[in-house]
């Protein structure tokens, strides 16, 4: 029975490739496409205070509109979904659809190459501010039909 030695010793050199080859040495860069230029801090931190910014603009926009409605009309008479129908909705549902704005404003702009860093932190954080606005003036509308009652009681 023949004695089994390492292969490696036999046909090469001690780099892992066969001796006699012409195969150039690897650099640890893959063929394709070039590395997308990175967006940089300002576009990380724009988009992780999207969703403080989102949140206090939502409760905000709940304290302006709900106030009356909270606070009572004739005789105490309170409409206390405010708190836990509209408060929680205004609070959490801003950041998700900012964030959600943010992030397939972003998501398309990064498959464009073409688009420059500047770019990529601009129109995405344009995009959560229209969006917010749009909602505050949504919730704003909603909750002055929602607290007409206790504004204006017939």
């Amino acid at each position: 029975m023949e004695e089994r030695t390492d292969p490696a010793d036999d046909v090469t050199t001690g780099t892992g490739r066969p001796t006699g080859t012409t195969e150039q040495p690897r650099t640890g860069s893959r063929p394709g496409p070039a590395p997308r230029p990175d967006p940089g801090r300002l576009h990380t931190a724009l988009g992780c205070l999207t969703a403080p910014v989102a949140g206090v603009t939502g409760f905000v926009t709940w304290l302006r509109g709900a106030t009356p409605g909270v606070r009572g009309a004739f005789e105490g008479e309170r409409d206390l979904t405010l708190l836990y129908l509209e408060l929680p909705l205004l609070l959490f549902g801003f950041p998700l659809l900012a964030l959600a704005a943010w992030s397939l404003t972003d998501a398309v702009l990064r498959r464009d190459r073409r688009t420059t860093p500047a770019t990529r932190t601009t129109v995405p954080a344009l995009a959560a501010t229209v969006v917010l606005a749009l909602l505050t003036w949504a919730a704003t509308a909603w909750l002055d039909l929602r607290v007409a009652p206790f504004t204006h009681p017939d």
